[in-house]
């Protein structure tokens, strides 16, 4: 039997690499006959940078940024020449992410996407013809505010320090926007992001993901009226652009993906920039398609499986190309929060979860390498004939 293990990272615990050994190995221990195929994956957030590095003849230029604090933590660009065309991968993560900051460090209000800044300027210094910035699992909630003034759009003392500090920006914080937007006119910038949010409203930054980083509801709500204020700033700042088919004005805030990593997507549409799935990228680059022939089952997984795996993420693309590919798809997880019912529609034939009972979660997160490949070495004992 051929096995295809293709998880993403299990955040906090494992990256996406460490993620694939341990099912595989779990798997061995049950079915050594088997094929296993391993291939890490992204959607944009953590180790998007490592995975697309495995997959791509690029170089790495390595850096130091900033963090969500201002602290100085290692980065790099992948740089890569295909067809004449130069591309640079950032990975917004390594300077905004969330694993960066310690658990009573995660205050959305006060962390800064500056050192993204940083990374994109180091891409410009490649001369590409494209740079794509991977976002997802990001500590800020600054609309990308940091990331604008670390790049020259206005000043640091009104742009970098973190979202909460928008409220009082003055009108012209961002004097510097229009001619940094001429500077990357000649360069695609393109956003690879695992969520199609808006920037404000109910299913924007403040409200779906400032509470995972920290935030209370009241700082949720403090945080939903700065990036307001902000959008009013960008709209004294710079006309809005015009839709090509219908010529009326674009509302940016509202684009898809304008909310992804904590607004860090807003920023980039207002430097020109345009959405993709950041997992379709990712396997697009891997040649995922190619990876399943002659297979027989996808095994995926990542941290925790919920309502927010069903659309965009790792294990919702996996499952679609898999079943595309006539092939049954399946999900290893920390946690499970959904039922069949959800995962019916993707195609996956079943969901496992490395722990089911406050008990066992607490022993996944002291030993998230073995639980995760005893559960792995279960789930082969139903999945695999060869044993």
């Amino acid at each position: 039997m051929h096995v295809v293990i293709a998880p993403d990272c299990f955040t906090g615990t494992l990256t996406a690499m460490q993620a694939a050994e341990a099912m595989a190995a779990g798997w061995h221990d049950t079915a050594p006959r088997d094929v296993l195929t391993l291939l890490p994956l992204s959607d944009g957030g953590p180790g998007f940078l490592d995975v697309l590095a495995n997959a791509l003849d690029g170089t790495t230029v390595a850096l130091t940024v900033s963090d969500p604090l201002g602290r100085e933590v290692p980065a790099a660009v992948l740089v890569t020449d295909v067809a004449g065309e130069r591309t640079a991968y950032v990975e917004s993560a390594q300077a905004a992410g969330l694993h960066l900051l310690a658990a009573d460090e995660r205050n959305p209000a006060l962390t800064s996407t500056w050192g993204v800044g940083q990374l994109v300027r180091a891409a410009l210094a490649e001369r590409p013809n494209r740079i794509v910035v991977g976002l997802g699992g990001s500590g800020t909630n600054d609309a990308g505010a940091g990331m604008l003034a670390a790049l020259g759009a206005g000043p640091a003392e009104s742009l970098a320090r973190g979202g909460g500090a928008l409220a009082a920006a003055p009108d012209d914080a961002l004097q510097g926007l229009l001619a940094l937007r001429e500077e990357l006119a000649g360069v695609e910038l393109v956003l690879a992001t695992d969520v199609d949010n808006p920037l404000l409203g109910f299913k924007g930054a403040s409200a779906v993901f400032a509470p995972q980083k920290g935030a209370t509801p009241e700082v949720a709500q403090e945080l939903e009226a700065a990036l307001g204020r902000f959008t009013e700033i960008v709209a004294r700042t710079m006309p809005a652009p015009t839709d090509l088919l219908t010529g009326a004005p674009r509302r940016l805030d509202r684009e898809p993906g304008a909310g992804a990593a904590g607004g860090l997507g807003y920023a980039l549409l207002l430097l020109g920039g345009h959405r993709v799935s950041g997992v379709q990228l990712v396997l697009d680059a891997v040649a995922f398609h190619d990876v399943l022939s002659g297979s027989d089952l996808v095994v995926t997984g990542e941290g925790t499986f919920d309502w927010q795996s069903l659309s965009g993420k790792v294990a919702a693309g996996v499952a679609e190309a898999a079943l595309a590919a006539g092939l049954p798809s399946v999900v290893l997880a920390g946690q499970v929060l959904v039922g069949r019912r959800e995962t019916m529609g993707l195609g996956i034939s079943g969901t496992y979860a490395v722990a089911e009972t406050p008990a066992q979660l607490d022993a996944a997160m002291l030993d998230p390498v073995g639980t995760l490949r005893a559960r792995a070495a279960r789930v082969a004992r139903t999945w695999s004939p060869a044993r």
